[in-house]
């Protein structure tokens, strides 16, 4: 293990990695915190660039421990797609589309989920829990699953067909709710404290961030050791993001990159951003946003617990966030797959109605290097579909 420590992504006080927790003892999100010294004697670039791709070809940099093995369906690996279509049409040099619809369970969560239930049964963990939108619990039901490990979760009532069968067919024990995501995390909290259940709420843990951010590691190892000018990635929670920074962050601590950040794009639906509001109105924390609305289950998120860490990484960076309607971002998701074969969701269509439109302001400009992140497939989103048809 080259874990030093956890640290308060808020205090910065630290705590003891040994032992499992949820959020720090101000009650904020947990850091892992590696001793990149020993993991720079330990791997290299090009021993990373000879593994097999995947999560867990980044070993060195998650963190369980080396003895212990790890809980996987297969998950990371994903390719990085030119879309010469689209860069046609949008007026730029290069686009990537990022596809993490090719993960097990069809979303980016599989990246998360295969870290922090490796670390739940690390630490003799009995049951675990999660609310979720949407896929994140498809993932972690199939990811208790393959650990043996009971799962709770808790959706919204109105969640998506596919994600509720998720979970069904993986034997987790599901609670449709009335409400919202933060509704469903009222009552993991609740089940939690009288059940014992361990809680793997996004960035309640500090283990399905370090999943995460291998998006970010790969991206580097895809482009060959460098980074895009700009990054448009989906936000609901925010795992993702916050993970690709540390991500870049940790690579150039080793030295094995040397390029600057990307500017980040935060992309949220109309109907709820709660991040885009923030960043516009020059916040340090986003309010809850009160009665959230959109057809994309991921972005229906009305307060993210790490909201503070992700409007840092948008100013650090010197990007920005956006929102884009369900009239916009449907139409974009159909326009994405048809010029690309990507399967892309209503979070993928987004980005691309998100980079139409900072294409068009100025923002992006025709030279740069553009990474958009289609989180998951579309074909868990029949109901959104139907409802803005082609």
């Amino acid at each position: 293990m080259f874990v030093n420590r956890l640290t308060c992504w808020h205090t910065g006080k630290p705590h003891d990695h040994r032992v499992p927790h949820n959020l720090s003892a101000a009650g904020r999100p947990l850091r892992v915190d590696y001793d990149l010294d020993r993991v720079s004697t330990a791997v290299s670039r090009e021993v990373i660039e000879q593994r097999e791709p995947g999560v867990w070809a980044w070993r060195e940099l998650l963190p369980l421990p080396l003895a212990a093995e790890p809980v996987t369906l297969g998950e990371g690996g994903t390719p990085l797609l030119r879309a010469e279509g689209l860069e046609r049409e949008i007026g730029l040099g290069r686009l990537w589309i990022k596809d993490e619809a090719v993960n097990p369970t069809g979303s980016f969560k599989a990246r998360g989920m295969t870290t922090a239930v490796s670390m739940a049964r690390h630490f003799a963990a009995t049951a675990l829990a999660v609310p979720s939108a949407g896929n994140a619990g498809g993932a972690l039901a199939m990811y208790a699953a393959a650990a043996g490990l009971p799962a709770h979760v808790f959706m919204p009532r109105d969640v998506p067909l596919a994600n509720r069968l998720e979970c069904e067919l993986a034997g987790a024990k599901l609670t449709l709710v009335d409400g919202l995501i933060n509704d469903c995390g009222a009552r993991v909290r609740a089940g939690c404290q009288k059940h014992g259940w361990f809680d793997v709420s996004t960035l309640k843990e500090p283990y399905r961030v370090e999943g995460k951010k291998t998006m970010g590691l790969e991206l580097a190892l895809q482009l060959g050791w460098r980074l895009p000018d700009v990054i448009l990635y989906p936000t609901g929670g925010g795992t993702g993001l916050v993970g690709m920074a540390k991500a870049f962050d940790e690579l150039r601590a080793l030295g094995w990159i040397r390029c600057r950040n990307p500017r980040f794009v935060s992309v949220q639906a109309a109907g709820c951003c709660p991040i885009v509001r923030a960043f516009e109105a020059g916040l340090d924390e986003a309010p809850l946003y009160e009665n959230a609305s959109t057809l994309a289950a991921g972005l229906r998120v009305p307060k993210a617990v790490g909201d503070f860490i992700m409007l840092d990484i948008l100013r650090q960076s010197h990007g920005t966030a956006i929102a884009v309607t369900d009239d916009e971002m449907i139409p974009a998701a159909r326009d994405l797959t048809a010029a690309t074969g990507v399967c892309a969701a209503p979070e993928g269509g987004a980005c691309l109605a998100a980079l139409r439109s900072l294409r068009a302001s100025g923002f992006i400009q025709p030279d740069d290097d553009v990474v958009l992140f289609n989180t998951g497939t579309g074909l868990k989103y029949a109901e959104a579909f139907a409802a803005i048809p082609g």
